[in-house]
């Protein structure tokens, strides 16, 4: 495999594992992108830009990131709040008052970013269609009643977090929704090649890749061991009634994800697209200064960084089955997913995405790919990536 790209002294594990991965791991096009105190250290990127193709991956193709995207999300109503705009602990009901049908008048703010709000399903799913349009998914969830009393347990909100948390952020800015806010505020400012809702002349110029499954290669040479799941976790994928298959038919059939109207609509959830470049300097720019340049400073703020990352839900996910850490809008370093240490915060997407922060090393991770595996939280190439940084930093044992 011809890998392009460059890393800085010291960070050649990087590589040599991004390598591994196509062969060992099945890789069909990637990029690994890795930023320390602000600096870019690791800068990769191979294969070809779409999964059925063999045009090459050049710098800057961006792909779909599936739910990595919810970490990027969950930087707006963050934001909002640390400039005072959003009350964490204020009901939802009170800047969305059609929500608080059902029982859901005590669904907090909080509990839309820590999955505790019961909402992870809907009793009638969406169409590809009525999924796109931005006023129908709002409307599901506003009459969808919770499936647990709100507040008292977690469970992934694997769809529904998008919709929930977009109309959340259009009741507070007037309008604005997540993509939109997050284009002006955060990706245009930081010069991010990242998404919520592909413009169309991106879309022209054909910036994103073509996404698709892989089958499942058996790994070989190095590249880490192979995991199963677990025969609970199985069981829940294949039982109709699971809270877990509910969560994700919330829309039936799922979207074409190559879709130019897919890729489009904005879709806080799922369908962010981004280059490895934009993810890791989203997460760089939310624990300090990117490139040391004044007019990028830091998007968190200290006590906001610790929201993120102080843990709000942990245990058996009651979707996803397995035990599972959740801060505010950000998945914790856990079994279930690990990323550098305890102290991390990110978010993997299903079937490979991931991006992270680490603010005791300052790292920052994001790898993108355009094969999509049946993994939900911990894929073996970002793995392998992962542990390739804890080597270069001399923490992997």
């Amino acid at each position: 495999m011809d890998v392009r790209g460059t890393v800085a002294e010291g960070f050649e594990p990087v590589r040599d594992a991004f390598a591994r991965n196509f062969g060992a791991l099945g890789d069909r096009g990637a990029a690994v992108a890795v930023y320390r105190d602000g600096r870019k250290v690791v800068d990769l990127w191979g294969g070809t830009r779409d999964v059925d193709g063999t045009e090459p991956w050049r710098r800057g193709t961006a792909q779909v990131v599936r739910s990595a995207t919810k970490g990027v999300a969950a930087a707006v109503p963050l934001l909002l709040h640390q400039r005072g705009q959003l009350d964490l602990d204020a009901p939802v009901a009170e800047y969305w008052p059609e929500f608080k049908a059902h029982g859901k008048e005590r669904v907090l703010v909080r509990h839309v970013l820590n999955h505790r709000a019961g909402l992870p399903v809907l009793d009638r799913p969406l169409t590809p269609a009525k999924a796109l349009d931005p006023l129908r998914g709002p409307e599901a969830v506003a009459a969808q009643a919770p499936v647990w009393e709100p507040g008292t347990d977690h469970g992934y909100h694997a769809l529904t977090y998008g919709w929930l948390l977009d109309e959340l952020v259009r009741r507070v800015t007037g309008g604005r929704g997540t993509g939109e806010w997050l284009a002006d505020e955060v990706a245009g400012p930081l010069d991010l090649d990242l998404w919520i809702g592909l413009p169309a002349a991106e879309e022209a110029a054909g910036r994103a890749g073509r996404v698709g499954r892989l089958e499942e290669a058996e790994p070989s040479g190095g590249g880490g061991p192979r995991l199963r799941p677990k025969r609970a976790v199985t069981e829940a994928y294949a039982d109709p009634g699971s809270l877990t298959r509910r969560a994700f038919a919330a829309v039936t059939p799922f979207p074409d994800q190559n879709d130019p109207a897919y890729r489009a609509a904005a879709l806080p959830a799922t369908n962010g697209i981004a280059t490895a470049d934009a993810l890791a300097r989203f997460y760089a720019a939310l624990i300090g200064e990117v490139d040391g340049v004044t007019r990028r400073a830091r998007l968190f703020d200290p006590a906001t960084t610790e929201l993120a990352r102080a843990e709000e839900s942990s245990g058996p996910d009651r979707v996803l089955v397995v035990g599972t850490r959740f801060g505010l809008g950000y998945m914790l370093h856990g079994s279930a997913s690990p990323f550098l240490s305890p102290g991390s915060f990110g978010h993997p997407g299903r079937g490979g995405a991931l991006g992270f922060a680490d603010p005791e090393t300052g790292v920052a991770f994001g790898y993108v790919t355009n094969g999509f595996r049946k993994t939900v939280t911990a894929d073996p190439r970002a793995q392998a990536l992962v542990r390739a940084v804890r080597t270069s930093l001399g923490t992997d044992g």
